[in-house]
């Protein structure tokens, strides 16, 4: 049995539509919970039991696994059959990892720093800035049109998602913002984002 706790609009969002990608949703019980959000909104819910009041959340046969990137991976290893991403023993699985992991060290807090008006050679010595951020997304996607190569992987979906929530990051490079509008164009976004509008509806 698996278990998603989701909050409409939020990061479980993209995992909404990975479930959409991978023909899952019928697979996995969606359990609407509310979140304290970034306005001050919402309210940790007693019904989530991510001890942070976080979301996403996956329960597995009572097995619980939280972060997106650990989730995207559980998912896509648990449902291989859409080819979301490269399995053990392929020879991309090492950048496919390197791409989830790049996203939870380096893009996601440099694009936190920045947006919070944070600068400290510390930050940039370990992070990086923007500039180094657009520069690798620009080498791999000036070579392929998505991050693996030519097909749309779990990776894409990860890495594109923070753009879509905050545009302003955008890079301004053609190949990056070619990228984010094909992504974007998934239907399973679209679908995501109707869901979501149904929840918030509902509630």
């Amino acid at each position: 049995m698996l278990t998603l706790y989701h909050a409409p609009r939020s990061r479980s969002s993209r995992i909404i539509s990975l479930l959409r990608e991978l023909d899952a949703l019928d697979k996995v019980n969606i359990v609407i919970v509310d979140i304290t959000r970034g306005d001050g909104s919402g309210a940790k819910d007693p019904k989530n039991p991510h001890p942070d009041g976080k979301v996403p959340l996956l329960v597995h046969d009572g097995v619980v696994i939280w972060e997106s990137i650990a989730i995207i991976q559980y998912l896509t290893d648990l449902f291989p059959e859409k080819k979301l991403a490269p399995l053990a023993g392929d020879p991309k699985r090492g950048r496919y990892l390197s791409w989830l992991a790049w996203y939870a060290g380096v893009l996601e807090p440099v694009l936190i720093a920045e947006a919070a008006g944070l600068s400290h050679p510390y930050l940039q010595a370990t992070f990086r800035g923007s500039k180094e951020m657009a520069d690798h997304l620009e080498t791999a996607l000036t070579a392929s049109p998505y991050l693996m190569g030519d097909g749309f992987s779990a990776a894409d979906l990860l890495l594109y998602s923070p753009f879509a929530w905050y545009p302003e990051a955008t890079p301004d490079v053609p190949a990056v913002k070619a990228w984010i509008e094909r992504c974007a164009a998934r239907p399973s976004v679209q679908w995501a984002a109707d869901f979501d509008a149904s929840q918030q509806v509902a509630a």
